[in-house]
C-alpha cells in the first residue's frame, strides 16, 4: 500500500528497474555506467512528472527533500541530456506495461484529440526552434474556440481510462484524416468518436480492411442521423477521454510546453504518456480499483 511520497517512488522504480534489465541490451552504449544508473533518472522522469515538476529549472528544488532516494541525483543539464537519449526506452517501458495490463485488450475505445501549443502567438517569428520544420502549424480547436501554434496529440483510450496508443500531428491537420491513420494500426475494435471523425467512407475502409468499427456523432447536416439512443450512448461514453485530456492538461500539464526543440517536446510527451500509464498500472498492482472498472487516476497521498 501506498502512504507517502517515498512509497510511490520504490514502486515505481522497481518496475521499471524490473522491465529495464530486460531491455537495457538495446540501449547499450560504450564507457562507464553512470554513478546515477538509467533506471534512476528513468523513474526520476516519471515521478516528476507524476508530481507535475515538469520545469527543469525547479526540479532540484522539489527533489531536495528526497536526493537519499537518489544519492547520485544528476545536474539539470546532463539530466536534460540522458532523459532526451533515453525517450525510445521509456516509450517501450509504457508499451511493455500496456501488455501486461488486462485493460489493453479491451474492444472499446474512445478516440479523440487535445491541443500541444510551443509558442505563444508573438513569439512565432522569431522563436529560434525546430518547430515549422518538424510540421508545427496554426490551427483551430473548436473545443476550445482558439487558435494554437503547434501540435494536436490524438489519443486512442480504452473504456477504463488507458491510453493505447497515440498520434501527435500538425495543429491544422483534420482530426479525420489523423485519426484513420492512427487507427490503421489496429484491428478488431469498436471506436467512438465526435463529428470531427464522422466519415462513412473512412468508417467503410477501417471496417474492410482493419475489423474496425468507426462510430461517430453525426453533423447537423448529415442526411442518416445516428438513433437517439446510439447517440446518448456515444456522447456518455465519450465522457471518459475527457477526464484523460483533464487528467493530462491538469496533473501531467501535457499543454504547458518547456521544450526548446521538437525532439525535447517528443521526450517530455513520451515521458508524460509512459507516467500515466504507469499510475494505472500501480492503480492495478495494488487492487485500489476494479481493473475493469478503472476511471480515473488516483493517488490521494502523493
Amino acid at each position: 500500500m501506498i502512504t507517502n511520497f517515498e512509497d510511490f517512488c520504490l514502486y515505481m522504480y522497481v518496475i521499471v528497474d524490473d522491465i529495464w534489465q530486460q531491455i537495457a541490451p538495446l540501449f547499450s552504449r560504450p564507457g562507464p555506467q553512470p554513478l546515477c544508473s538509467d533506471s534512476e533518472v528513468i523513474t526520476i522522469a516519471l515521478v516528476s512528472e507524476c508530481k507535475g515538476w515538469d520545469k527543469e529549472s525547479e526540479l532540484l528544488d522539489h527533489w531536495t527533500p528526497y536526493l537519499h532516494l537518489f544519492p547520485h541525483f544528476p545536474e539539470r543539464s546532463r539530466f536534460n541530456r540522458r532523459r532526451r537519449n533515453l525517450m525510445f526506452a521509456i516509450n517501450l517501458i509504457r508499451q511493455i506495461v500496456l501488455e501486461q495490463l488486462a485493460l489493453s485488450g479491451d474492444e472499446y475505445c474512445v478516440i479523440d484529440s487535445l491541443p500541444i501549443p510551443v509558442v505563444a502567438f508573438h513569439l512565432v517569428p522569431s522563436s529560434p526552434g525546430d518547430w515549422r520544420a518538424h510540421g508545427a502549424a496554426f490551427g483551430k480547436v473548436a473545443s476550445k474556440k482558439q487558435t494554437i501554434f503547434g501540435y494536436k496529440l490524438h489519443l486512442l483510450v480504452t473504456l477504463e481510462g488507458l491510453i493505447l496508443d497515440f498520434e501527435l500531428a500538425p495543429a491544422n491537420a483534420p482530426d479525420l484524416a489523423v485519426g484513420a491513420e492512427l487507427l490503421e494500426q489496429h484491428t478488431h475494435r469498436t471506436v467512438l468518436a465526435d463529428k470531427a471523425y464522422s466519415s462513412a467512407e473512412v468508417a467503410a475502409q477501417l471496417f474492410r480492411q482493419n475489423g474496425i468499427r468507426l462510430l461517430a456523432l453525426r453533423r447537423d447536416n448529415q442526411k442518416e442521423p445516428l438513433p437517439a439512443a446510439l447517440t446518448q450512448l456515444i456522447s456518455r461514453t465519450r465522457q471518459i477521454i475527457e477526464t484523460v485530456n483533464g487528467q493530462l492538461e491538469e496533473q501531467f500539464c501535457i499543454a504547458r510546453n518547456y521544450a526548446h526543440s521538437f525532439w525535447g517536446l517528443v521526450t517530455r510527451l513520451y515521458t508524460k504518456l509512459t507516467a500515466h500509464t504507469l499510475s494505472i498500472y500501480i492503480n492495478c498492482l495494488l487492487g485500489k480499483v476494479d481493473v475493469l472498472q478503472i476511471k480515473a487516476l488516483a493517488f490521494p497521498n502523493i
